[in-house]
């Protein structure tokens, strides 16, 4: 099993940038790939950022050039750097653990970009 939970969402005016964080139970590095997904109602959830376990990382267009994703292997925890914040990124961000076998997902947190 493996839990993860996220943090850092919150609100947030146009242009403005925020960091989510997701921590792991275990070393990030044990799995195939770690990803960030949102999520809008009535919407299915999209892939926003990818890093594998080679730290090949992959974007969403919509995010492209502004959002960085990273892991941290000394504390067993990936980020999502978010820059340049529009309110079409408004949404409920999933940290997810890919172990090649299954996907894990965390909690969510809120991201709401807003004036």
């Amino acid at each position: 099993q493996v839990q993860l939970v996220e943090s850092g969402g919150g609100l947030v005016q146009p242009g403005g940038s925020l960091t989510l964080s997701c921590a792991a139970s275990k070393s990030v590095f044990n799995f195939y790939a770690m990803a960030w997904f949102r999520q809008t109602p009535g919407n299915e959830r999209e892939l926003v950022a990818r890093v594998s376990s080679g730290t090949l990382t992959t974007y969403a267009e919509s995010v492209k050039g502004r959002f960085t994703i990273s892991r941290d292997g000394a504390k067993n925890m990936a980020h999502l750097q978010m820059n340049n914040l529009t309110p079409g990124d408004t949404a409920v961000y999933y940290c997810a653990a890919d172990t090649a076998t299954r996907l894990y997902w965390g909690q969510g947190t809120r991201v709401t970009v807003t004036s």
